[in-house]
């Protein structure tokens, strides 16, 4: 969903020395998704780990989703950032010195010129009124490249953008043609 080359994924997890269990997904359905991901985290779980932290701030919907994905599975979700507030939550990571790129913008909400732009002080202020400071929302996408917790920085180079539309995709058990929504600026960063 981000666009981000696997390469700069490996370089993030290796600069801030934590492992990186990769999930590859080929059709792109949720129920494919659905099960890679169930036997990914099965795999864990017989390795002792029982919790799985999430990010998410706001969207009831996908909290609850993870959750009972989770509890089927005999885990649990933990959600340490949920109801706080998103604008103070960007300040304090800036404060703290990270560093992060936009890689990938709802064109809903943002259009070309967000692809690839450094979040920086001024980007708060530069914000459209209906667009959530953190992005939880769905309106952008991140690749943090930099902060207290990295070895060194993940060099980043941002390139072309490229606009995707987002298709989404059908079972074949179901009569809907896949359709075309809204789309994404994605920049590619090398």
């Amino acid at each position: 969903m981000h666009g981000v080359r696997e390469e700069l994924l490996d370089e993030q997890a290796k600069s801030i020395g934590i492992p990186l269990l990769k999930v590859y997904v080929n059709e792109g359905t949720n129920a494919e998704y659905e099960k890679k991901m169930e036997d990914a985290l099965l795999n864990l779980k017989e390795q002792g780990i029982y919790h799985v932290i999430f990010g998410d701030i706001f969207l009831e919907d996908l909290r609850k989703f993870r959750e009972d994905s989770l509890a089927k599975i005999g885990m649990k979700a933990v959600f340490p950032l949920w109801k706080q507030n998103t604008t103070e939550l960007l300040q304090e990571f800036l404060d703290l010195k990270f560093k992060t790129v936009i890689c990938c913008a709802n064109d809903a909400y943002l259009g070309e010129k967000w692809a690839g732009r450094i979040i920086d002080e001024n980007f708060l202020s530069s914000l459209p009124v209906n667009v959530d400071p953190c992005g939880e929302n769905g309106e952008y996408h991140t690749f943090c490249f930099d902060g207290p917790i990295f070895k060194a920085p993940v060099k980043i180079t941002p390139r072309e953008k490229v606009y995707k539309p987002l298709v989404i995709k059908t079972t074949d058990d179901c009569n809907l043609p896949a359709s075309q929504t809204k789309g994404f600026w994605f920049c590619e960063l090398y």
